[in-house]
């Protein structure tokens, strides 16, 4: 096939492997071939999370992000069911501890609706006994159509229909160059050159580097965030039967600690947000001066910092005392001590922000005639991903072309 026809795909996370299968479903004709630095697929966010299916609660109505993240839901829930990848569909409950998070949950129960969410319930504290026993609060806004999932199990599964369709994932092929001319890409990787006539980026946490590579400015960076989780020892993980998880703030949506029941077994708790010191920067000792000088020497994470010093006091708080940590998941659920948690994972949040300091809250894509971005895709995007996936192809088809 001449080298034209083919698309060059970088990152083999879940939602660049969602894109590619999508691309390969789609346009028959035309050659996958997906670039991945690690040696496995689905390495970073897609497997150092908390593995909640999402329903599009929280988002503004009418953003890509909404759209996608209802979409993508069902979408996943179908294919985990075809695949026969661990999921259960098991709802949460968002609990609301003072009068002014009562109010807001009116605010939620609408947004949900003209999101698409079904089912949607105001509890009263009776109700919210019956789903979550030792719950807190004054009130919960039940979400049923939320759950849980074995995304690196997805990851697997899109890689094996990804070569199944004839699509090719090149693993330990981390792209240092990328050149465009005439009507071809090339990719000098760490495993030799690629060739193909479209680009697309889906690099995640290296998105915004990938981007440069290519030729664009550099305006929007991703600043990583990692969010650090404890677990429940086993004699108190009755304590959680599903999801909890507090009201949101509005200015601050991506923040809040909450409860989690794993697929696997077992009961999470977390997340803060704090700089991580690389991007791949899983524990407080985990340093890339490069990549943590990029962040530091970006005007917007200080024009961020200065403009929420209380949330990051917090957060940082959160990150260097257990007994705060607690504290926050007191208020959903009361009989938590400090001593009931022990040390989990950590995953990093790839968060474009702008250089005004402000944090891309929608999903951004950026279009060339023979290259398309993914820029931001933060949390939904595990469970949106395969809705992602066919956005990306719907676009890229568009713009460079291809026959279905």
């Amino acid at each position: 096939m001449p080298n034209n026809e083919n698309l060059l795909l970088v990152g083999g996370g879940i939602v660049g492997l969602a894109t590619a299968y999508k691309m390969l479903q789609a346009y028959p004709g035309v050659g996958v071939c997906v670039l991945e630095k690690e040696e496995g697929v689905g390495m970073h966010q897609s497997s150092h999370n908390s593995g909640v299916l999402h329903a599009g609660l929280y988002y503004k109505p009418g953003s890509l992000k909404a759209q996608l993240a209802v979409a993508g839901i069902k979408e996943m829930v179908r294919f985990c069911a075809r695949f026969d990848i661990d999921h259960e569909v098991c709802g949460k409950l968002v609990v609301a501890t003072s009068g002014q998070e009562e109010a807001h949950l009116g605010e939620l129960l609408g947004r949900g609706r003209r999101n698409g969410l079904k089912g949607l319930r105001l509890l009263g504290r009776s109700e919210m006994l019956e789903i979550e026993p030792h719950v807190g609060g004054l009130a919960a806004l039940h979400v049923p159509e939320e759950g849980i999932v074995d995304y690196p199990a997805v990851c697997k599964t899109l890689a094996a229909q990804i070569e199944k369709l004839g699509g090719q994932i090149v693993t330990g092929a981390r792209v240092i160059g990328l050149h465009g001319k005439d009507s071809e890409w090339t990719a000098a990787t760490t495993a030799g050159d690629f060739r193909g006539g479209y680009l697309v980026n889906c690099a995640g946490l290296y998105s915004d580097r990938v981007s440069q590579l290519a030729g664009e400015r550099r305006d929007v960076r991703i600043v990583p965030f990692r969010g650090e989780y404890f677990e429940l020892k086993a004699e108190r993980r009755y304590l959680v039967k599903n999801l909890i998880y507090p009201v949101n703030d509005p200015k601050y949506p991506f923040l809040g600690v909450h409860c989690t029941r794993l697929i696997q077994g077992g009961i999470e708790v977390g997340p803060n947000a704090v700089l991580a010191f690389a991007r791949e920067g899983y524990s407080k000792v985990d340093v890339n001066v490069a990549e943590l000088l990029d962040a530091l020497t970006f005007p917007g994470f200080w024009k961020f910092i200065l403009a929420h010093p209380g949330m990051c006091a917090r957060e940082l708080g959160l990150s260097l005392s257990k007994k705060r940590f607690c504290r926050a998941l007191r208020k959903l659920v009361p009989e938590l001590q400090p001593e009931d948690l022990e040390a989990g994972h950590s995953g990093v949040r790839a968060q474009a922000m702008s250089p005004a300091g402000q944090l891309l809250q929608d999903f951004s894509i950026c279009e060339r005639s023979r290259a398309l971005h993914l820029l931001n895709a933060p949390s939904p995007a595990a469970t949106a991903a395969l809705a992602i996936g066919q956005e990306v192809a719907a676009r890229a088809g568009e713009l460079f072309q291809l026959r279905s």
